[in-house]
């Protein structure tokens, strides 16, 4: 029989239901969880899905900022068929159904799409701020400084998230026993400090980078109607319209995480503080909720996007007529014109 570490708790989840009947939470629970995961995951995978096919089919999506857009929904499409799923399936059998070997290898999966996600959360945050806030000038984002952020948030989620397949730190059950993560329990040193720099670099100084980018932003966008009545006035408020969105995924990214941020935290400076299995598992599922509410985001508040997207899902109808993203366009471009044209 797997051999199990002695100071998991719930060790026995790896082998199926306590045979002494002592579950971490009764069978409705587990069925719930199941259930409330399941009204997230199926639409993120569907969501997700469609963002990364639309982009790819029409070219006319294919632009800097939307590549660091798809890189998220890739990123949380991951998160979804491993973690969604997983947590779906082993909380309907009430244990975790795939040994040790498929522990370790969920906890890598999950916390590899999840700090990539975050990471580029970070990079369209710093995107939207240097284009709209041009703290240095006005800069233009290209594919190549889209290509590369997108590149660097798999390189820097891969080095952080391998270190425990190798000794440093370790994957391990956590809230109810569903589910795998960074072990943030374990007070062995070496464990220890792989979580405290795990904590600093892949959750902090993402963090702080959102929050100065964020504050930025919004300070920005408090002046749109200053923007107006300078040179580029309509460019600049179609910029900040999207700077907007960029806003709301960052607040709602930061809703879903800042919960599990917060608890890997109390977590690692108080080991003994009394966190009940069902407290320590709800902000694990709350950051696995934040694969569905991008795309919707997307969705809703990106025209361009939504006229190749709702026909996609609907085969083809498109229940919701609005304005033609060129004739935005051409509008602006009139405006522009009339201004510069001699009279």
């Amino acid at each position: 029989m797997m051999q199990l570490p002695a100071s998991l708790p719930n060790a026995s989840s790896y082998l199926g239901p306590s045979p002494e009947g002592k579950e971490l939470l009764p069978r409705a629970g587990f069925i719930t969880l199941s259930i409330v995961m399941a009204m997230f995951t199926v639409p993120a995978i569907v969501l997700n899905s469609t963002v990364i096919v639309v982009s790819l089919m029409n070219k006319q999506l294919r632009q800097p900022l939307n590549y660091a857009l798809v890189n998220m929904a890739v990123a949380d499409l991951g998160t979804a068929l491993t973690g969604g799923v997983l947590s779906v399936v082993n909380n309907a059998l009430g244990y975790f159904s795939l040994g040790r070997t498929g522990c370790i290898i969920e906890g890598f999966s999950v916390a590899l799409f999840g700090i990539t996600s975050l990471c580029t959360v970070a990079l369209i945050a710093i995107e939207r701020m240097f284009v709209v806030s041009k703290p240095l000038g006005p800069i233009s984002f290209q594919t190549k400084h889209a290509v590369g952020g997108v590149a660097l948030s798999w390189v820097w989620s891969l080095l952080w998230n391998t270190p425990p397949l190798f000794g440093w730190g370790r994957y391990e059950l956590e809230g109810v026993g569903t589910s795998c993560a960074p072990d943030w329990h374990n007070r062995d040193p070496n464990n220890v400090s792989y979580i405290l720099c795990y904590f600093l670099l892949c959750f902090a100084v993402p963090f702080l980078i959102i929050v100065a980018s964020y504050s930025k932003l919004i300070y920005t966008l408090r002046q749109v109607s200053a923007m107006g009545c300078m040179e580029g006035g309509a460019a600049a408020k179609a910029e900040a319209k999207v700077a907007r969105m960029v806003v709301l995924m960052v607040v709602t990214f930061l809703i879903s995480w800042l919960p599990y941020a917060t608890l890997a935290l109390v977590v690692v400076s108080h080991p003994d503080a009394p966190i009940s299995p069902l407290l320590g598992t709800v902000p694990v599922y709350l950051a696995k909720s934040s694969t569905v509410y991008n795309p919707l985001i997307y969705l809703y508040m990106n025209k361009q996007f939504r006229r190749y997207a709702v026909p996609f899902l609907l085969c083809g109808r498109d229940p919701w007529p609005s304005e033609e993203e060129g004739s935005e366009m051409q509008t602006t471009v009139a405006t522009i014109n009339n201004k510069v044209s001699p009279s």
